[in-house]
């Protein structure tokens, strides 16, 4: 996959996490955005390092999708925690 494709795939990622997650988050839309995109890469990176899952040429490959998804819940997560409480 292309950089382009990993930057769509991180774009939907973030919104099926955002989705998954509902409430209001410290960056919004833009920030859920940047989140997802940064998901999808350390997702891939994640499975194809540690989970012998190598990255595919296949933009239609769940496991793929799945570290994306899960690597965007992630970072999400922690983003919440870390300034959460800063937008009240």
């Amino acid at each position: 996959m292309t950089i382009i494709s990993w930057i769509i795939l991180g774009l939907l990622a973030g919104a099926i996490a955002k989705f998954l997650l509902p409430g209001r988050d410290p960056g919004g839309f833009i920030g859920t955005t940047l989140i997802g995109i940064a998901g999808a890469f350390i997702g891939g990176w994640i499975s194809s390092r540690w989970l012998d899952h190598p990255i595919t040429k296949n933009f239609y490959d769940g496991a793929t999708w799945a570290a994306a998804i899960g690597g965007s819940l992630v970072l999400l997560i922690v983003y919440r925690i870390l300034f959460g409480n800063s937008r009240n």
